[in-house]
Parts: structure tokens; C-alpha cells; sequence
């Protein structure tokens, strides 16, 4: 090898650290939207959650019973063979339905209940979350300036990578008029976790990649497994929020009486018949993309080490989330696997995710634990 060769080889120092400050700084921009995001939630609990919450239940009820009563009755005209239903000039207001029997409930006001001085709140913290994508979005690409290469070579990277993305994927989310914005809370609380526990325990200095990783799959390969797993996320907190919600429609509909923070909270969330609908869609959207990801590891194992699978933890665990997504898939699809039970095998899913991501790296040696943690 020669001098020019090996000098090229050398990390660019100055480029690495810019992307530490740049990481560090995304971090302070994610933290300064977590506070705005508090405070939508806390101007939109001091604005009149409790009217909000009468209007989607007893008066909500009232107002469609009404509206049904004053509606024109269905006209049915028969033409020949064929009969022909003309559209009523008034219709009840639309509800979520996730299946035949279940509540009827329509979706909640936001995170900022309706409230303007929350929902200024809210703006402010979404501006924020794009400004920190964005400062963060450099770090990545000056980590991978400073090596030339992909920036996926150990967990660090893989970090604060998935950290990006996953804001990426909630932004992009409501630029499509996605009712998401009360997902930004959880998902910059778990960042800033995600972010904190890269600086700390699992940074490694830039650096050059094994022979093993220098190959045009892992761009290929570890970046769709990087996107699979920021969706997975978003789907996963809409599961939990999913089941918090179904129980508390749940205690409404046998009578009982949340507390006041309960009531707070879940009234200004989607219905839950909204969050499974959301859920399902999004898993069933990735899982196509993460058994490709599967599919490309493999082919990348045979070019690096000869042979297509060969039982490492990395891959085990791969498929083993493979086959529990798929059994949620499945299950969601059959009548009598809807609701709380589906949700429950995709909260499951993502924890074989979780692990195959920390744990595997971490805890368990093979073939994929040259990153350096």
C-alpha cells in the first residue's frame, strides 16, 4: 500500500468532530422541542378538555341521534332490474369503526386540544423537530465525510442514523396530513434517550471499516434495515397508545369514571379504532421492505463470507422478527385476532426488533459484533 493510499485511508479529524458538535447540537434542538411539546400538552389540558370530552361521548351521541332524525330518508327508486339509492342531503358525522360490534368513537382534538395557545405550542415544537432533524441529518453526513464511507460501521453510527430517520419518518408522516402529531412527544423522549446513550456508552471514534462491511450492499442492506426499523417504531408507539385508549373507551363504556389526568390525556388522542387502523397499516407497509432486508443480508453474506445463512445470532434473530411481524400480519388479518390480541403480538414483534438491535450487538458474539461498541 501506498503513503497516498493509507493517508486517504486516515479519518478526517476535523470532519468527525464537527459531526459530534453537530450531534451534541441536535440533541439541544430536540430538548428545547420536548419543552414546547410539554407545553402543548399542558395549555391543551388548561383549555376545555372536559367540554371536548362530553362533545365525543353523551353529546356527540346526542348530535349524530339528531342529525340521523332530522336526515331524509333513503330513497330507493326501482328502474327496470336495478335500484338506485339516492344520496341523503344530511349524514350523520363519520366515526371509526375497527370491526363489526365495536365502539363507535371519533377522534380526538390533538395533543393541543383545540386550544390556541397549545396548538402555537405545537407548531413551535414541530419547527424545532425539523430543525433538529436537519442539524442531526449533518452530523450523519460529516461522520460519513470524515471516512468516506457509509455511515453504518458500529453502533454509534447506527444510532444516531435510526434517530434521524425515525424523526424523518414523523415528519414526513405529517406532511401527508397524518394525524401524528401527538406521537412527537414519545418519539423526542426516546431520542434524546437513543441520542444519550450513543454519546456515552456506545460512541467509537470515526474510523475505517472492517474488509468484511467494504462491499456496495451495506449501503443497500443496512439502510433499509434502518428505515424498517423507524417505521417499526412509529407503529409501535401508535400500539401502545392503542391499548391505552381501548381500555379507558373500554372503562367509559361500562360506566366507570377515569381520573382527570386519564381523561386529559386519552380524549385528545385519536380513537383507538383510528390507532389499530394506523398500526396495522404501518407494519403492513415495512414488512415487505424488511423481508427484502433479510433477503439482501443474506446475499451480502455469501459475497463476504461464502455461504448465504449460516445460523449467526444476527441473522437468527432477523427472522425470528421476520416470522413474529408475519404471525402479527396474520393475526390482524383473521377475524378473530383484532384489537387488543393483534396488538399485543406486535408489541412482542418489536421487542424481537429491540433485541435484534441492542441486545444481538451487545450481548451475544458472531459474526456482526466487530462494531466496536
Amino acid at each position: 500500500m501506498t503513503l497516498a493510499t493509507t493517508l486517504a485511508a486516515e479519518p478526517n479529524e476535523n470532519l468527525a468532530h464537527i459531526s459530534n458538535v453537530l450531534i451534541y447540537s441536535a440533541m439541544a434542538v430536540y430538548l428545547l422541542a420536548f419543552f414546547a411539546l410539554m407545553a402543548e400538552w399542558l395549555f391543551g389540558s388548561r383549555s376545555k378538555v372536559a367540554r371536548t370530552a362530553a362533545a365525543l361521548t353523551a353529546d356527540g351521541a346526542a348530535d349524530a341521534a339528531a342529525t340521523k332524525a332530522s336526515a331524509p330518508a333513503v330513497a330507493v327508486r326501482a328502474k327496470g332490474g336495478t335500484a338506485t339509492l339516492e344520496r341523503p342531503k344530511a349524514a350523520p358525522k363519520v366515526v371509526t369503526r375497527a370491526a363489526a360490534g365495536s365502539r363507535d368513537v371519533p377522534d380526538g382534538p390533538g395533543a393541543a386540544a383545540g386550544d390556541e395557545q397549545g396548538d402555537l405550542y405545537g407548531r413551535i415544537a414541530v419547527s424545532m423537530i425539523a430543525l433538529g432533524f436537519l442539524v442531526e441529518a449533518g452530523g450523519v453526513l460529516t461522520r460519513a465525510l470524515s471516512v468516506q464511507r457509509a455511515p453504518w460501521g458500529n453502533m454509534y453510527e447506527f444510532n444516531i442514523t435510526f434517530s434521524t430517520v425515525a424523526v424523518g419518518v414523523f415528519l414526513g408522516l405529517l406532511a401527508l396530513k397524518k394525524n401524528v402529531r401527538w406521537i412527537g412527544l414519545p418519539l423526542i423522549t426516546t431520542i434524546l434517550l437513543d441520542l444519550g446513550l450513543a454519546v456515552t456508552v456506545l460512541y467509537t471514534d470515526s474510523d475505517q471499516l472492517v474488509p468484511a462491511l467494504h462491499s456496495y450492499w451495506l449501503w443497500i442492506h443496512v439502510s433499509t434495515a434502518i428505515f424498517c426499523g423507524a417505521a417499526f417504531y412509529v407503529g409501535a408507539v401508535s400500539t401502545a397508545a392503542y391499548l391505552f385508549k381501548d381500555s379507558y373507551e373500554a372503562k367509559l363504556q361500562s360506566g366507570g369514571t377515569p381520573g382527570r389526568f386519564a381523561t386529559s390525556v386519552m380524549e385528545r388522542l385519536p380513537a383507538s379504532a383510528s390507532l389499530d387502523k394506523f398500526t396495522y397499516r404501518m407494519n403492513a407497509a415495512i414488512f415487505p421492505l424488511w423481508t427484502f432486508t433479510i433477503i439482501a443480508g443474506a446475499i451480502w453474506a455469501g459475497d463476504a463470507w461464502g455461504r448465504y445463512w449460516g445460523w449467526d445470532p444476527k441473522e437468527v434473530w432477523s427472522f425470528i422478527t421476520w416470522v413474529a411481524y408475519a404471525c402479527y400480519l396474520h393475526a390482524r388479518a383473521t377475524a378473530g385476532w383484532k384489537g387488543r390480541k393483534a396488538a399485543y403480538l406486535a408489541l412482542i414483534a418489536f421487542g424481537c426488533w429491540l433485541f435484534n438491535y441492542y441486545g444481538v450487538n451487545i450481548f451475544v458474539s458472531g459474526k456482526h459484533s466487530y462494531a466496536g461498541v
